[in-house]
């Protein structure tokens, strides 16, 4: 049965989405900041609503849809990342200020531009109301998108967004060309620290190896289609973070999500060397090539994930 869907934010995901879901027969709306005018008039008549505004943009658009949110409209959130001020995921913001919403998140190796070229790929629709994440599985697959559900929202959430860290740390080790070895050993590291926020925070430790776990690292940190794997290459080719902002042209989750972690780190006593290097590269307090060195040179430990 066709769905009425809303989609808020019209990025390369948002978009994507739209376009997906509207070959598949449902019926889409949607609204972008860039239009002005009052997102929640396109709530009405809805069946779903699914925002994929970028992660600085959850907390306004939260606040103002608070209080005229329609009663049982399931709210699917696609934005990844941890807000920089309340350093909590998408999901959590939105419970904030919408505390009755069902709720669920989308999240997976799914590269917009492979998508929109009918590349067949696969993610999670995770909610901790099984039986509404079950319905709507089969009512948002289609031939190219295959969905999965789980039941950890926030595990999926701290997933998506520590793996953008990652493929910007990847991009920069192949930016300086350290080879697969390196890269290997990165993504691995990598996936440890993804474990340590995704436990501290609620999620399930399965989740890091799922989907929205090391399928979306394995997407990310390996394409040039992934904005943060190309934002890595710029570092390492001398970029500053302005610039090379400037050169992708669009936005770049990585840079806000390492500052976070790292926030979060401090604050609650974790280890996470990876997001440190990156923070300390993009503040220019080291050169590409050192933070590498100072990764290499850290005191000797048994390997241990999550």
């Amino acid at each position: 049965m066709p769905l009425r869907i809303t989609v808020l934010g019209r990025g390369a995901w948002g978009g994507t989405l739209l376009r997906l879901w509207e070959r598949h027969g449902h019926s889409l709306r949607s609204w972008s900041r860039r239009d002005g005018g009052d997102p929640g008039e396109l709530l009405l008549a809805c069946d779903l609503a699914v925002v994929a505004v970028s992660m600085a943009g959850v907390a306004p658009l939260a606040a103002r849809l608070s209080g005229h949110w329609p009663a049982g409209l399931p709210l699917l959130s696609c934005s990844k990342g941890i807000d920089l001020e309340g350093l909590c995921t998408a999901s959590q913001l939105w419970r904030q200020h919408l505390p009755g919403v069902p709720l669920l998140v989308l999240s997976g190796p799914n590269l917009a531009q492979e998508l929109d070229q009918g590349l067949p790929a696969a993610s999670v629709l995770s909610s901790v109301d099984t039986a509404l994440a079950r319905r709507l599985q089969e009512q948002l697959n289609t031939p190219n998108l295959r969905l999965y559900t789980n039941d950890d929202p926030i595990g999926t959430e701290a997933a998506g967004a520590l793996k953008n860290v990652m493929a910007l740390a990847a991009g920069v080790s192949d930016g300086l060309g350290l080879g697969a070895n390196a890269k290997a050993s990165l993504l691995c590291r990598g996936l440890a620290e993804i474990a340590v926020v995704l436990r501290a925070l609620g999620g399930q430790r399965s989740t890091v190896y799922g989907l929205a776990g090391l399928g979306d690292l394995l997407a990310t940190a390996n394409s040039s289609l992934s904005r943060n794997y190309r934002f890595g290459t710029l570092l390492a080719q001398g970029c500053g973070e302005g610039e090379a902002l400037e050169r992708i042209g669009a936005t770049v989750e990585g840079p806000r999500t390492a500052r976070a972690a790292l926030s979060l780190a401090r604050r609650e006593g974790w280890q996470l060397p990876i997001c440190r290097q990156v923070v300390r590269l993009l503040s220019g307090r080291v050169e590409a090539r050192q933070a590498v060195q100072e990764l290499m040179r850290r005191d000797l430990k048994a390997e241990a994930i999550g």
